[in-house]
């Protein structure tokens, strides 16, 4: 019987990316794509706010261009997987052979989780075949720079620590959202950046992909952080910036799935951190640095750093249900991760001031909880830290509540009756991890060690 997969694809026996328009009109800078499969088109925008900035490029030179064109080619997996048509054709660029495979495996991997979701087995060969009928291949140039870095923020605990550990440098950042959140905002304002020092942009999906999505067509997660690279790298080029800094940690390179690859944090993951800069290097510019400044971390770090942190606990978000409403849901895995990570560090007062309940006396989070340990072999799909690091927490937090005569919660409990080991040998060893496999340049790792020389301390 033909699958659900094969149909679409038989249907839809290719997808096309006719191009993109970039205009500037009354403070703002817009970007529209073309693309179609078979009958259907979509022309998804997004709009750059730069009233507040202070432009040294040309918003549409040749350079610009190029960045929008492979901006456009991340952009376009969000309607492609809709059917995943086995062919890509690209019209506006032009793309080398290895170009072709530096795009299809970022395809391949950002949509591992899709794959899994929807029951997909296709391997890397045969899933799509991409080709650019330009041939012009665009040399790496130079442009105007300015010493200034860009940190994207997303509200969470991580781009915090981030602007934090480089305060010293405030003068010379700006930070970086997709769409307005009031965690994003408020934890900006709060590191000392006000509205006139955050580059602005955002990402509008075309509604036709909602109706598809309403009538039965593929859908997933996909590589939402390779949007937020390519996007950030065209804002670092206007304002002449020489370095995109994330706050992507080490647990990030860790599969959801026992014995695969499959990882929902791929487009935050240090390999494709590299892919990314050789691919910036060999056909943008060689004068941009994109690089994680916690790389050298793990979740457990991170987390002892942002509980000192305590003017944020209340203004933090990373909850994707209760985004909107700028709220954590306290039923999601994320939410249960960061407060199983923040446990060791905070007290259970201080952390039901943050989440508004104790979550880990929810017995309905018992399900999300043995993923999380590796009690089931699915790791729930988030960005959230290794089963190690979550074992580790749930240690150290349980070892602090019995030294505190406190009465363990539900989870607690459970995980104690099911672990045989509870020592917190492997958390002494998180705290003094440093992961050598990182981009940061020299100029920022005296920053990295003063965080170092704080989250190893007793």
């Amino acid at each position: 019987m033909q699958s659900h997969f094969d149909k679409l694809r038989e249907e839809y026996n290719s997808f096309i990316y006719n191009g993109y328009k970039l205009s500037k009109k009354d403070g703002f800078i817009f970007i529209e794509y073309n693309f179609e499969m078979g009958e259907i088109k979509f022309a998804p925008t997004t709009k750059i706010r730069i009233e507040n900035l202070n432009i040294i490029n040309d918003y549409d030179s040749d350079m610009a261009r190029q960045i929008v064109f492979s901006l456009g080619m991340v952009e376009l997996v969000s309607y492609w997987k809709s059917a995943c048509p086995p062919q890509i054709i690209v019209k506006c660029g032009a793309l080398s052979k290895e170009d072709c495979i530096w795009w299809k495996k970022l395809y391949y991997n950002g949509l591992g989780e899709f794959f899994y979701i929807n029951d997909i087995d296709v391997g890397f060969d045969d899933f799509v075949d991409i080709k650019s009928t330009q041939e012009m291949i665009f040399a790496p140039q130079s442009f105007n720079k300015s010493d200034l870095n860009i940190i994207p923020v997303g509200g969470g605990k991580d781009s915090i620590v981030t602007m934090e550990i480089l305060k010293k440098m405030r003068r010379k950042n700006f930070c970086f959202t997709v769409n307005d959140q009031p965690a994003r905002a408020e934890s900006a304002n709060i590191a000392g950046y006000d509205d006139n020092k955050i580059i602005k942009t955002y990402r509008t999906i075309d509604k036709e992909l909602l109706n598809l999505n309403s009538r039965g067509f593929l859908n997933g997660h996909t590589p939402f952080s390779a949007i937020v690279a390519f996007l950030g790298l065209y804002c670092a080029y206007l304002i002449g910036a020489e370095n995109i800094v994330l706050s992507n940690e080490s647990s990030a390179n860790e599969s959801n799935i026992e014995g695969t690859s499959i990882n929902h944090q791929y487009s935050k993951s240090f390999e494709f951190e590299t892919d990314f800069n050789n691919y910036v290097e060999q056909n943008i510019t060689k004068d941009i640095k994109y690089f994680s400044v916690l790389r050298a971390f793990n979740e457990m770090q991170i987390a002892k750093q942002f509980s000192a942190f305590d003017s944020y606990h209340k203004a933090f978000k990373s909850c994707n249900v209760g985004s909107k409403k700028n709220i954590w849901c306290a039923n999601c895995a994320k939410c249960l991760f960061v407060y199983i990570i923040l446990s060791p560090f905070l007290t259970t007062k201080e952390l039901v001031e943050i989440f508004g309940e104790n979550l880990l006396d929810k017995k309905s989070l018992k399900e999300i909880f043995d993923g999380l340990v590796g009690f089931s072999d699915v790791k729930p799909f988030e960005c959230i830290g290794t089963k190690e690091e979550i074992n580790s927490a749930i240690i150290k937090t349980y070892d602090n509540m019995k030294r505190g005569q406190e009465q363990l919660p539900y989870l607690i409990k459970y995980y104690v009756e099911r672990q045989e080991k509870t020592s917190c040998d492997n958390f002494d060893v998180l705290i003094k991890e440093f992961n050598s496999k990182n981009n940061i340049p020299q100029k920022f790792m005296p920053y990295v060690k003063e965080m170092y020389n704080y989250v190893t301390s007793v």
